[in-house]
């Protein structure tokens, strides 16, 4: 429970960001202006990471990194004749309804087909961000700029999508396979991995403690009811989706909540049976069941080769088990 509480608490203490609609013209402007820049320098990224095995891939995030600069020129010189010299810093961090990325372009070797997932994530985030902002900005001048630049990233998504499609066979359903990982598959494995490995401790603490199935199956009821509240509030506030595209922020709260109670209640209802040791076994099968299913989802969907997610997966599981057992049995 006090993992709960920590969670939760995490969520709400941490760093204030600045709801979107909250930002003046200016503001808007010198974020537009930052994210320019990022989205450049990870295109540049892109193309040192793929020079070596993928060439022609590598030349076309070097023509995307070239848009990108352009697009930043563009809106530096619009925020210097309407606002002057001084750009306030403002970055994709400092507000709400960003995602935050994962690294991608550190990875070596890079994958031409993590890379081309993360580009059109990219893209389609920016053109959001350009059309939110052109219906809010009241100068003629910035709204024709930010509705052009909306249209243009619209075509570099199209373009890093099929940067891939020159190299990889796949179907053209996966545009519609990615909505469903940012707004399901990612919010739902989060909690499916909390509520599975964050409930052992407490669950085997209380079987070794107490010998008995009935207390011990309300000690994980309790810590996984409580783990998916505190695990969908934590997904809901974290992102509220208006411009990445994944989904509602309840809804994805919802789906990480349920899955993380899932987690917890799959391994605490072998204590249902009245004898513990003969729970405990079942348990600790369930566990390994759910452990492996993890494991399976995240390199299915989050590209993670299979031996490391076994590894981080079980190695996880496997030091909470060992702690709810020197616990339980002090």
């Amino acid at each position: 429970m006090a993992s709960c509480r920590c969670r939760l608490s995490k969520a709400t203490t941490s760093k204030p960001m600045r709801p979107f609609e909250t930002l003046t013209e200016q503001e808007i402007l010198a974020l537009a202006i930052a994210l320019e820049e990022e989205d450049a320098r990870i295109y540049d990224d892109f193309a040192d990471g793929l020079k070596e095995n993928h060439p022609e891939q590598a030349k076309k995030f070097k023509e995307l990194r070239r848009d990108e600069d352009g697009h930043r020129h563009r809106l530096l010189d619009l925020h210097k004749q309407r606002f002057g010299d001084h750009v306030p810093l403002i970055r994709r961090q400092d507000v709400r309804g960003f995602v935050q990325r994962r690294p991608v372009w550190l990875v070596r070797p890079l994958g031409l087909k993590a890379v081309q997932k993360a580009a059109e994530t990219m893209e389609l985030e920016t053109k959001r961000f350009y059309e939110a902002a052109a219906r809010r900005a009241t100068d003629a001048g910035v709204r024709q700029l930010l509705g052009d630049l909306a249209e243009e990233e619209r075509n570099h998504a199209h373009a890093a999508e099929q940067i891939a499609e020159t190299k990889l066979s796949e179907d053209e359903s996966a545009r519609q396979k990615r909505l469903f990982v940012l707004q399901v598959i990612q919010p739902g494995l989060a909690g499916l991995m909390d509520g599975s490995v964050s409930t052992l401790a407490p669950l085997f603490a209380a079987a070794f403690a107490t010998h008995s199935s009935w207390a011990t199956f309300l000690v994980g009821l309790a810590a996984s009811v409580g783990a998916g509240i505190s695990m969908g509030f934590a997904e809901a506030l974290s992102d509220d989706g208006s411009l990445t595209g994944r989904g509602h922020p309840w809804a994805r709260g919802f789906v990480c909540g349920l899955m993380t109670t899932v987690g917890g209640i799959g391994h605490t209802l072998p204590y249902l049976i009245p004898n513990v040791k003969t729970a405990t076994s079942v348990a600790v099968a369930v566990v390994l069941v759910e452990l492996g299913v993890i494991s399976w989802v995240r390199h299915k969907f989050m590209d993670t080769p299979l031996s490391s997610a076994v590894l981080q997966v079980v190695l996880g599981g496997v030091l909470v088990f060992l702690v709810g057992i020197l616990i339980g049995s002090s």
